[in-house]
This record gives C-alpha cells, sequence and structure tokens, in this order.
C-alpha cells in the first residue's frame, strides 16, 4: 500500500511518543537531536553493542528507549561529512522512510552536529521519503495483513534550522516528486489500460498546470506525411497519437528545450515477433514517453522560468494482416526513406517522425529524446547507465555532469560515418536496423538523420526505465528515470 507522508518543517518539536529520527556524521560524534530524544545518552551504548558507527545510509533501531519521550529510535548514519552529496540526502530520506513501517507520527532531526546543513540538503531528504513512499498496487483485490495495518497518512516533522529554506525548497521537491511518480505510474500500467489514446488524455490532464497541450490524430499526421510513425501503429486497432505539449515559462522571445519520447504503449514486435518469454516487460515501452511527460509535470508545477517543449510518439506494434512487413518502404515527414528490415525495429521510426516535426516547427535550442530502443544497450551498460548518443560535446557534457549530479547516470556512446553506413540501403534512403553489431549505435545513427545541425542528444534508457534494481528511493517496477536529471539539466542551464 502507498503511504502518504505529510512532510512539515520546523525549528524544534515536543516529542510525545512515535518515531524519532536522528542523523549522524561517521564516528564517536552524537546524532542529531540528542537531547530531546535521549536523556538517558543509550544510543552511544545501544551503537557500541550494535557495532553501529554511522557508515553511509546504515541504521540503529531501538524499540522502547529507556528515558526517550518517543517510543521507537532510528539512528541514521550519513557517513563522512565532505563525501556526502545530493543524491545521498536523497537516499537518506529513502532509508528514512523504509525506517518508518507501522509509525504514524515521525520527528527527524536533521541537523547533525559537525554537519553544516542547509535547505537544499533537507529539502531533498523529504524528496528522498516521497520517491520511496510509491508502490503499484492498484489492481490488487486482496491486501497482505500488514499492510491493512499501516497507516495511509503519516505526518513527518523535520526539525532543522534552516526550516524556512527547507519549506521553499521543498515547494519543488513536491513538483519533482510528482513528475517521477507519474512517469512511474504510466510505466506500470497493464497494456489494456494505456493505450496511445489514454496515454494522449493523461497529457491533457497537464492543462491543469497551465501546459498547452494538442493531440494530433493519424488524420493530422497522415497529412504531416509521418509515415514511418503511421506504418508502426498500422498494424493495432489502437490508433496512434502525438501529443504536444508546450511549457512557456521562459521569455517570449526564447527558443524552447525540446524533449521527445518514444511512446510505444506495447510492443509484440510486430510481424518480426519477439519471443513470448519476458513479452509482458514490453507494457514498458513506453518509458521514455513517460519521461517526458513526467518532465513536463514537474516543469509546471515548480513554474520553471523556461520554455519548453514534450512530444510523445504514442503507437502500439501489433502483427495483424494490416501490419507492416520487412521489405516495406516507408517514407518520413522529411522526405527521407526507410527500409523496414526488422518491424521490431520500430521506435527508431516513431522517433524519426516526432524528432523531424519538433525541429521543423518550434526551431529548439537543443533536443533530446528519450527511448527503450535496444536490448544492445542493456548488454553494453547493465541497469546502472543509459547510454548517451549526441552531435553536441557541450549538451553531452551538461547532460553527464547532471547525471552524475542526480543519480541517473550516463554513459556516452560513439556515433561516426563508419558506423552510419551500416544502416544504408540498396533499396531506400536507409534501412532500419544494421544488424546484431553496434545495435545501439546505428539506431542513433539512423535518429541523427533527423534532427540537422541542431544540438540533439539520444538518451537509450532500455536499461533504467523499467524492472530496474530496487534502490533506497525506488522499489517499483517503472523507475521513472530520466524526470529528475532533465529537471537539474534545465534547472542548471536553461532557466532564465
Amino acid at each position: 500500500m502507498s503511504v502518504k507522508f505529510d512532510i512539515s518543517f520546523a525549528k524544534s518539536a515536543k516529542i510525545d511518543g512515535g518515531l524519532a529520527i536522528q542523523l549522524k556524521l561517521a564516528g564517536d560524534g552524537p546524532a542529531a537531536g540528542a537531547a530531546d530524544v535521549d536523556p538517558a545518552g543509550i544510543v552511544a551504548r545501544a551503537a557500541e553493542i550494535g557495532k553501529f558507527s554511522g557508515k553511509a545510509m546504515t541504521t540503529l533501531d531501538i524499540i522502547a528507549p529507556q528515558s526517550s519521550p518517543a517510543d521507537r529510535l532510528v539512528v541514521l548514519g550519513l557517513g563522512k561529512a565532505d563525501a556526502l552529496t545530493a543524491y545521498d540526502w536523497l537516499k537518506a530520506g529513502g532509508v528514512a522512510a523504509a525506517a518508518v513501517k507501522s509509525m504514524s507520527k515521525v520527528t527527524i532531526f536533521a541537523d547533525a552536529p559537525g554537519l553544516q546543513v542547509g535547505g537544499e540538503q533537507v529539502a531533498g531528504l523529504a524528496l528522498g521519503m516521497l520517491l520511496r513512499s510509491y508502490s503499484f498496487d492498484a489492481f490488487k483485490t486482496k491486501k497482505q495483513d500488514d499492510e491493512e495495518k499501516a497507516p495511509k497518512t503519516v505526518k513527518v516533522t523535520i526539525v532543522t534550522g534552516e526550516h524556512a529554506a527547507a519549506k521553499k525548497a521543498f515547494a519543488e521537491s513536491e513538483a519533482i516528486a510528482g513528475g517521477v511518480t507519474l512517469a512511474r505510474e504510466l510505466v506500470n500500467l497493464p497494456p489494456n489500460a494505456l493505450g496511445p489514446v489514454e496515454f494522449a488524455d493523461r497529457a491533457r490532464d497537464l492543462e491543469k498546470l497551465g501546459v498547452d497541450v494538442e493531440i494530433l490524430t493519424e488524420k493530422e499526421m497522415k497529412k504531416l506525411g509521418m509515415g514511418a510513425l503511421l506504418g508502426v501503429a498500422q498494424g493495432s486497432a489502437r490508433p496512434p497519437r502525438l501529443a504536444i505539449m508546450q511549457w512557456k515559462g521562459g521569455k517570449t522571445k526564447d527558443a524552447p528545450v525540446a524533449f521527445v519520447g518514444k511512446g510505444v504503449v506495447f510492443d509484440t514486435g510486430g510481424i518480426s515477433i519477439k519471443p513470448g518469454a519476458g513479452m509482458e516487460d514490453m507494457k514498458g515501452d513506453m518509458g521514455g514517453a513517460a519521461a517526458v511527460i513526467g518532465l513536463m509535470h514537474t516543469l509546471a508545477a515548480r513554474k520553471a522560468k523556461v520554455n519548453a517543449v514534450g512530444i510523445l510518439g504514442l503507437v502500439e506494434n501489433m502483427p495483424d494482416g494490416n501490419a507492416q512487413r520487412p521489405g516495406d518502404i516507408v517514407t518520413t515527414m522529411s522526405g527521407q526513406t526507410i527500409e523496414i528490415i526488422n518491424t521490431d525495429a520500430e521506435g527508431r521510426l516513431v522517433l524519426a517522425d516526432a524528432l523531424w516535426y519538433c525541429n521543423d516547427r518550434f526551431k529548439p535550442r537543443f533536443m533530446i529524446n528519450l527511448a527503450t530502443l535496444t536490448g544492445a544497450i542493456v548488454v553494453a551498460l547493465g541497469n546502472l547507465h543509459a547510454g548517451l548518443f549526441s552531435n553536441d560535446d557541450a549538451l553531452a557534457g551538461q547532460l553527464s555532469a547532471v547525471g552524475e549530479v542526480t543519480g541517473e547516470k550516463l554513459w556516452r556512446m560513439p556515433l561516426g560515418k563508419d558506423y552510419d553506413k551500416l544502416i544504408d540501403s540498396k533499396f531506400a534512403d536507409m534501412k532500419n536496423t544494421g544488424g546484431r553489431q553496434a545495435g545501439s549505435i546505428t539506431a542513433a545513427q539512423l535518429l541523427k538523420r533527423f534532427v540537422g545541425e541542431t544540438p540533439w542528444a539520444h538518451l537509450d534508457i532500455a536499461g533504467t526505465a523499467m524492472n530496474s534494481p530496487a534502490n533506497e528511493i525506488n522499489q517499483s517496477w517503472g523507475s521513472g528515470y530520466g524526470v529528475r536529471l532533465l529537471d537539474e539539466l534545465v534547472r542548471a542551464h536553461y532557466e532564465a
């Protein structure tokens, strides 16, 4: 069951039962709030017995502590002060959230002795709690006994001398949490509940936050000549959609930053059908579009001072009698033609038209597309990094740097003329796959043919958007990867 944290910030708090969490640096020093919740000094003795040293993300749990006004004490280790990063504060929040268990009232003492704590760090701690609290159980009709006993709302008070600054920063943290949660929810939804039309309706919902939204149907896309995107969709009974979202938070004259997401709501592989084992995971093949809509939610909710465009190419790839075949040749909106070698290499076809449309209409400062594009990137990088391909060193550098800050890490992969030759076709301008070798690179080379001279980056998130390993801030199958990464990119480099 998802737990809702009602978080507030205060200079001090009166403890009357409940859980008290004390942050502590590594070493022999005291934990935060010791005078308030540990008058008998039992933490030091418990730490000695339990060999607890304050190592990062470790906890010491004390039930019914002697002489304490709290029912439980949890001491949460932060490690060494000089090693703490912004991402560590998120992780600490996740560990704190996991420690809550059945408690309905929690007080967190954030100002660990020996550590200079600011409002941003405390807001990061709170954000980590919100991210950890998400779970997807909408379709479960039977609850476990312990879930039934768990409180639905937990009141959390974070005690810090920077309470005013933390409260102000937390407004943006809530916007980020909302965007990540939206992305996770969409990836987790079953494919019978989320088709292209339903996904487009979710984009429409952003109008409540002030986002301008347009939805193109197959009729409008046909007029625009989007033969690549429509070719993927033609085998499905569910019609495609192109969702265009605009957030106008910058100056009118400023060119927008642009984000394009692959939204294949379910991918059978089409006529080149995938093996049956694990095909259920292909409900997550819209992880790129989920990240883009989550990002647009975040930018609008926190009133980002930037003009931003988000475009979602929404299709379903099915193998009926009308489906495109290997050997077909489609004409893209750009006029370039693509020979279909494998109908399971469909995401790049969707993105080809969406990228061209974005560039042609909006003339953006840059374009970044996100896609669960290739299994080859999972072979290369596993699920610890997403693949980064770019025609612009400055943009690639910015993305890599913010990936280190947010913990959503990227690894840059090569592009080049020799790789580009691998997708030349005998019968068309290009073919949609260059074979098994360098599969992620040749997919990126195809996309590069549709971006012109505009600074562009392609993020292959096949290993990070879904079925990624659980960690301190995410226990969900859908991770929401990319929302925090791109929000930080905008915040650090592109807001007015």
